[in-house]
C-alpha cells in the first residue's frame, strides 16, 4: 500500500510500527509473566500460559498488519492447510535471515500453536524483545564450539538439562517447538568455512531436535519441515523493513515423528546418535534438492 514511497521512508515507518507494537504488548506480557513467577504453581501456570499465548498472538497479528501495509511481496505458499491449532508440533526450518521469523509467525500463527524458538543466551539482553521472549518461556541456550565442549564436556550436559526443562514446560499446553537446525543464518562465507555438502544449506545440528523429541516425542502430532526460499536473495532485516522482500516461497511438509529415535538416548548411545544424524541428513538432502528446484523454476 505504501510502495509509492521511497524505500528508506517505508523502512522508518515499518520500524516505528514494529516498535510501537512491541512497546504496547511487551509490558502486558511481562506483567502476566511476573504474576506467574510470583505464584509458581501448576494450576496458576495452566491458567496464565494461555493468556500469554493470546497476548503474543495479538502482537503477531499487529505485526502482520504493518507488514501488509509496507510489504508488496508475492507469497507462494504450500502445505499449511489442515494443520491443528490444538496439537503439538516440532517445526524445523532452514535459516537465512531475521525475516524468517516474521515469515513463519505470519503464516503459522493460529494455524498451529504459538512458535517457541530456541534462542542464543545473548539474545536475552536484546532491548524489549529479550523481556518478551523471557515472558513467553522461550528457552535461552548457550552455544559452545566443539573445541570447548571437548575440553569441558559438562557444558553439554548443562545445555541438555536446560533444553529438557524448557520442553517440560511446553508439555503443559499445546506448543510448537521451533528449531533452526543449522544453528545460525546461512551465508556464503559460513557455507565455505563449513565445507557444507549441501548447495543451499549449512550442516544441520541434530542435538537440539533430538532432545526435544526425547522429552516430548509422545506429545508431538507431527514434524513440520519448512523450507523458505527468497528467489531474489534473502533480505537482511533493514531490507525487509524497507519492503525489499519482493517474493517469498514457503513449502511445508508434514513428517511423522520417528518414534524409534525419539525414545533413544541420543547423548549416550552412539547407534541412536548415528541413526538420528542419518535421518537428519536425509531431510537436509531433500530440502537442498527442493530449494534447487524452486530456484530453477524462476
Amino acid at each position: 500500500m505504501l510502495n509509492f514511497l521511497p524505500a528508506p521512508l517505508i523502512g522508518l515507518i515499518a520500524f516505528s510500527l514494529l516498535a510501537l507494537n512491541s512497546f504496547f504488548w511487551v509490558p502486558i506480557l511481562v506483567f502476566v509473566a511476573g504474576c506467574k513467577l510470583l505464584l509458581p504453581f501448576r494450576v496458576v501456570r495452566l491458567r496464565l500460559d494461555p493468556v500469554l499465548v493470546h497476548i503474543a498472538e495479538a502482537w503477531i497479528a499487529c505485526n502482520s498488519g504493518w507488514m501488509a501495509l509496507t510489504q508488496q511481496a508475492q507469497w507462494d505458499v504450500q502445505g499449511i492447510d489442515g494443520l491443528d491449532p490444538r496439537g503439538w508440533y516440532l517445526v524445523n526450518c532452514n535459516h537465512q535471515s531475521w525475516a524468517d521469523i516474521l515469515v513463519l509467525q505470519h503464516l503459522l500463527t493460529r494455524r498451529i500453536p504459538l512458535l517457541k524458538f530456541f534462542l542464543k543466551q545473548q539474545l536475552l539482553w536484546v532491548p524489549v524483545m529479550g523481556l518478551a521472549w523471557w515472558a513467553l518461556d522461550f528457552p535461552f541456550m548457550r552455544r559452545h564450539s566443539e573445541e570447548v565442549l571437548k575440553a569441558r564436556p559438562e557444558l553439554r550436559a548443562r545445555d541438555q538439562e536446560a533444553t529438557r526443562l524448557a520442553c517440560e514446560k511446553f508439555s503443559l499446553i499445546p506448543t510448537s517447538v521451533m528449531n533452526f537446525c543449522e544453528g545460525t543464518r546461512f551465508t556464503p562465507d559460513k557455507h565455505q568455512r563449513q565445507q557444507s555438502p549441501y548447495r543451499h544449506l549449512l550442516k544441520p545440528k541434530a542435538g537440539g531436535i533430538a532432545l526435544a523429541l526425547n522429552v516430548m516425542g509422545d506429545k508431538f502430532r507431527a514434524i513440520l519441515d519448512v523450507t523458505i526460499v527468497y528467489p531474489a536473495g534473502a533480505p537482511n532485516f533493514w531490507e525487509f523493513l524497507c519492503g525489499r522482500m519482493h517474493r517469498v516461497q514457503v513449502r511445508v511438509q508434514t513428517l511423522p515423528v520417528p518414534r524409534h529415535l525419539a525414545s533413544g538416548d541420543y547423548a549416550n548411545d552412539p547407534a541412536i546418535r548415528e541413526a538420528f544424524q542419518q535421518w537428519m541428513q536425509q531431510i537436509w538432502q531433500d530440502k537442498d534438492a527442493q530449494i534447487e528446484g524452486l530456484l530453477a523454476d524462476q
